[in-house]
This record gives structure tokens, sequence and C-alpha cells, in this order.
């Protein structure tokens, strides 16, 4: 499908059900942009960081959450940001949760203690912006990079997601500053009821599920780089 706008995006992750969201770095596996920023045909109306919500493609990746309600945006492949829609979001969670739970992980030593403590803060609150939850989870300034490092651990093993953005506000409630992501569990976006389809998903067969997926839209996609797309 050509892209040429927003709707054209939409319609095409959908049909596809995942895409790396980089535009002309399919990772090996799959992405619906065949150009970057610094490639743009001309004959292309699609521009990068132009501010336009339709042709834009940066500005896609709030617009699915701030309009839609079938597709999630963060970072979920290769520590890197792509989408998955609301069709596929329960086969990756049965692939990389196996039905347990982010106690269950952090029991068996398979998350970090920084990861637990920033996913803590978010549950207690349902939805958080990025400046709160450091401040909620106790990160100071120095521990920026374990505080990004945790945030991308949850988000790949699909315990949170972005949900939105939102600004500051001073104490007199007034709005200033850049908007910043807000970020929520996963159960919390979707709603339970997609999490309960995960539950009923066997891990291997939902990961086969998305491999026989990702050959039907790239048939040269290589079986280690499934893996790991499919893994996290």
């Amino acid at each position: 499908m050509l892209i040429r706008n927003f709707t054209d995006f939409c319609d095409a992750l959908l049909e596809a059900g995942f895409s790396v969201a980089s535009g002309g770095n399919d990772e090996g596996v799959f992405g619906l942009l065949e150009h970057g920023w610094d490639a743009q045909p001309e004959d292309s109306p699609i521009r990068w960081h132009t501010g336009d919500p339709e042709t834009d493609p940066w500005e896609w990746r709030m617009r699915v959450l701030d309009e839609r309600d079938d597709i999630a945006y963060g970072k979920v492949f290769f520590k890197k940001a792509g989408y998955i829609t609301k069709e596929w979001h329960p086969y990756f969670v049965a692939a990389r949760r196996d039905s347990r739970t982010i106690e269950d992980v952090y029991a068996d030593g398979l998350l970090s203690r920084s990861a637990k403590r920033v996913y803590d803060a978010v549950a207690e609150h349902v939805a958080l912006p990025l400046q709160e939850i450091k401040q909620k989870a106790g990160f100071a300034r120095e521990d920026k990079a374990k505080f990004d490092a945790a945030l991308t651990e949850l988000q790949m093993k699909l315990y949170l997601t972005m949900c939105g953005r939102a600004q500051r506000r001073s104490k007199a409630g007034e709005l200033y500053g850049w908007s910043s992501t807000v970020f929520c569990t996963v159960e919390h976006f979707w709603g339970e009821e997609l999490l309960e389809k995960a539950a009923k998903l066997d891990a291997a067969e939902a990961a086969e599920k998305i491999a026989e997926q990702v050959l039907r839209l790239n048939p040269a996609a290589q079986a280690k780089r499934v893996a790991k797309f499919i893994g996290g």
C-alpha cells in the first residue's frame, strides 16, 4: 500500500499488524516506512519533522495514541520504537510474558530492581508523565541512564506502554513547558479483556503465528532476526 498520509499509514498498519517505527530501517524484519528523514523521495508527500500531522511520521506516533484505540506505540522492537495493533498485541504478550506476572519475573531475577521501581510507581497511579515517574520512583538526575534503561526494559517486556502526553503544571495549576510522554501499564492501555486473551494463548504457538505473519510481510527475513523481533 502506498502511504501518503496518516490515514494510509493506519490502514496499512492495521493490515500488517506491527511495524518498526524508524523510516528506512526495517531491522531486517518489517517496517512500513521505506524512507527516513535523510532519504526522502521528491515525489513523496511524506516529510519527517515538519510538524504536519498528516504527512510527518514523527507526529503519527502521538496521533495514534491520542486519536485511536487500536494501535500501541513504544520501544517494543530491538529496544527501539515500534507499533503493534490491538489484534496482534495479545500474541506478543503471550510470547514475551508467557502468562507470568511482573512479580513472578522479578522474583526469578529476570527483571531489574530499577525496572520494578518504575513499574510500581506507574501502576500505583494508573498513568504518569515521564518526569513524575522519575520523582515517584526515586531516581535522581544522575540516575538518568539507569532510569531510561528500566523504562525501555519494561516496554520491551510489555508491562508498560506509552499512552499519551501531558504538560507540566506549576504550583498555581498553570500548564508550562514541553509536553512529556505519559506511561501506563499495558493492562490499563488495552483493558483486562485483551490480557485475558493473551493468557489463553500458548507462548510457542503465539510466537509461531507472529513469525508466519512476518514472513508474509517479508519473506527474506532471517530466522535469528525474526526470533529477536518476537522475543524482545
